[in-house]
């Protein structure tokens, strides 16, 4: 139960983060304080942040566990509003752009966990 409620939480993290592109880029024009495109928590769930709308599903089966909407605040706090398929619960979870490849994340019940970015 407790794996689900942390996938829930990175894939709202993950999709809330998006900004004003997609995928990830290195080269000319890669907006480095962008969260837009794929993300990866540990457990191998993939979030996808774009315009403003995130979702999260199974790497495995590409199921959708949840859906939400995000707030980039600054170059580097983004604001998700998640809602989880899996639980039929709303929550919002608050990240930080430490890097480039790196989200760190806190939900509203304090949770703590960290995405990557994914070439999708």
């Amino acid at each position: 139960m407790r794996i689900w409620i942390r996938l829930i939480i990175l894939m709202a993290v993950a999709t809330g983060l998006a900004a004003c592109q997609s995928g990830y880029r290195s080269g000319p024009g890669y907006d480095r304080n962008s969260i837009e495109g794929y993300w990866l928590d540990p457990n191998g769930i993939q979030s996808r942040f774009s315009a403003g709308t995130f979702e999260t599903r199974t790497t495995d089966t590409n199921t959708l566990l949840a859906t939400g909407k995000y707030t980039q605040i600054n170059s580097r706090l983004v604001q998700i509003d998640i809602r989880s398929l899996v639980r039929n619960t709303n929550s919002r979870v608050n990240c930080s752009l430490v890097s480039s490849t790196r989200l760190n994340c806190t939900s509203s019940s304090g949770a703590q966990f960290m995405l990557s970015r994914h070439n999708a």
